[in-house]
C-alpha cells in the first residue's frame, strides 16, 4: 500500500458530475481548498493485499452476524438504546433473516498488518457512487492496464435479483432534508441498479410517505401501496417517529430492521466481548474505558465524526456535535496511519454477505468527518 500522485484529467469536474457525483461541490463545508473528489493522488495496492483484506472483511462480517444473533438470544437490546416496544420486532426481523442489501466497514489499515475495525455502516452507508462508479471510470481513463477492488455495481444488480420482494414496484426513499444532494444521488444510483436487475421502481421522499389507517399500509403521493421500500434513512430515526410502530410491522424495508444491531456502535463492544484479542478488533467497552490509556469515546448513534472524544497520554481532543444522549462506546485508540501527512480510512463494501469493493477517504486529522476527501485506488498488475 502506497500513496502516489497523478495529473488530474482535463475537465474532471464535468466528467464526474456526468457519472453521478453531482454533489461533489456541496459535499464539503465552505472554505476548504481541497476538493471532495481528489484524483491528484491515489493509493496503490498489490493483489495479495486486496485478497487478504477481502478475507478479513468477510470474517468481520461473519463475526458481526454472530454478534447480532447473540444480542437477540440474550435480549441485550437496551445496550443498543433500542426502545423497548421494538425489541420483539427486531428479534423477529433477525429470526426471519429479512433480506439485506449492502454495508460498509470503516477500517484502519497501513499495509503492514491486519486491518482494524473502526465501525460498521450497515444501515445507511454513503460514498457509494464514488466507490462503485466514479473511481472505476477514473481507472479506465488513467490506468487502463491496472485493476481495482470494485465489483460493487455488478454485485448490487445480482443482489436485487436475489431479494424476495413482494409484488408491485419497489419504492426508493430519500430525505428531502439533505441539502448536498448526496443522499438523493445515492438513492437514484441504487434505484438504477434495481432497474437494471429488472425491477419496476418509484422514487419518493421519506417526508412524502403517507399512512393509510383504514388499510393499514404505507402509500406514496399517488396513493400506491408501498409494499417494498429501500430507504436511505436510519432506523433509529424511524423508531423515534410517530409512525415507527407502523414501520416495524408493515412493508418490506431495505435495509431490514435487524440492521439496527449492526449500525449501532454498541456492536464494537459486543464484538470484543465475544472475540477478545481478535487481530481485526480494537478493545471496546460500554461501561467506560476500563484500563485503556488511549481511547476514543463514540456516541452509539453518531454520524460524520461528531460528538467524539479522543483521550491519550498527550491530551484530549473533542469534536462538536449533539449526539450521545443514547450513550457511548469506548474503543481503544490507534491513530490512523499517515501518508504524506494525510490519514486514510478504508471503506470496504459488502453486498449481501460478500466483500465487493473499496473506497478511501482521507483527512489530516484523527477523525474522518465531512472535511475528508475521497481518493481513488488501483491494484498494480
Amino acid at each position: 500500500m502506497r500513496r502516489e500522485h497523478a495529473a488530474p484529467r482535463d475537465g474532471w469536474e464535468k466528467t464526474i458530475e456526468g457519472q453521478g457525483l453531482a454533489y461533489h461541490r456541496a459535499a464539503h463545508p465552505a472554505g476548504l481548498s481541497r476538493p471532495y473528489w481528489d484524483e491528484s493522488v491515489h493509493y496503490v495496492f498489490s493483489m495479495d493485499e486486496v485478497e487478504e483484506l477481502e478475507r478479513q472483511v468477510e470474517e468481520l462480517h461473519e463475526m458481526c452476524l454472530h454478534a447480532a444473533a447473540h444480542v437477540v438470544e440474550s435480549g441485550r437490546f437496551a445496550d443498543f438504546a433500542i426502545p423497548e416496544w421494538a425489541w420483539e420486532d427486531v428479534a423477529r426481523s433477525w429470526e426471519r433473516r429479512d433480506d439485506h442489501l449492502y454495508a460498509r466497514f470503516d477500517l484502519r489499515y497501513d499495509g503492514t498488518g491486519p486491518a482494524k475495525l473502526l465501525e460498521y455502516n450497515a444501515d445507511t452507508p454513503t460514498s457509494l457512487v464514488e466507490s462503485s462508479v466514479v473511481q472505476w471510470f477514473w481507472l479506465q481513463d488513467v490506468f487502463p492496464g491496472d485493476d481495482q477492488w470494485n465489483s460493487v455495481h455488478e454485485r448490487l444488480i445480482d443482489r436485487w435479483r436475489e431479494l424476495r420482494l413482494p409484488s408491485g414496484p419497489a419504492h426508493f426513499a430519500f430525505t428531502s432534508a439533505d441539502e448536498t444532494g448526496e443522499e438523493a444521488m445515492t438513492v437514484a444510483y441504487l434505484q438504477e441498479t434495481a432497474e437494471q436487475a429488472g425491477l419496476a421502481t418509484v422514487a419518493v421522499a421519506m417526508e412524502d410517505i403517507g399512512w393509510d389507517a383504514l388499510n393499514r399500509t404505507f402509500v406514496d403521493t399517488e396513493g400506491r401501496v408501498m409494499r417494498s421500500v429501500f430507504k436511505l434513512y436510519p432506523w433509529e430515526w424511524m423508531l423515534s417517529d410517530e409512525f415507527g410502530r407502523h414501520a416495524v410491522r408493515h412493508s418490506t424495508w431495505i435495509e431490514p430492521l435487524w440492521k439496527v444491531l449492526l449500525s449501532n456502535k454498541a456492536l464494537l463492544a459486543v464484538l470484543w466481548e465475544l472475540n477478545p484479542g481478535h487481530p481485526n478488533l480494537l478493545p471496546a467497552y460500554l461501561d467506560g474505558p476500563r484500563d485503556l490509556t488511549s481511547f476514543i469515546s463514540k456516541p452509539l448513534l453518531g454520524r460524520e465524526g461528531a460528538s467524539m472524544r479522543i483521550v491519550t497520554p498527550e491530551g484530549v481532543q473533542e469534536t462538536a456535535g449533539q449526539y450521545g444522549r443514547e450513550g457511548y462506546v469506548h474503543q481503544g485508540f490507534e491513530a490512523l496511519p499517515a501518508f504524506e501527512g494525510q490519514r486514510p480510512v478504508l471503506g470496504a463494501w459488502m453486498v449481501a454477505d460478500e466483500a465487493a469493493g473499496l473506497g478511501i477517504r482521507e483527512t489530516t486529522g484523527y477523525i474522518t468527518d465531512d472535511t475528508s476527501s475521497f481518493v481513488p485506488h488501483r491494484i498494480e498488475t
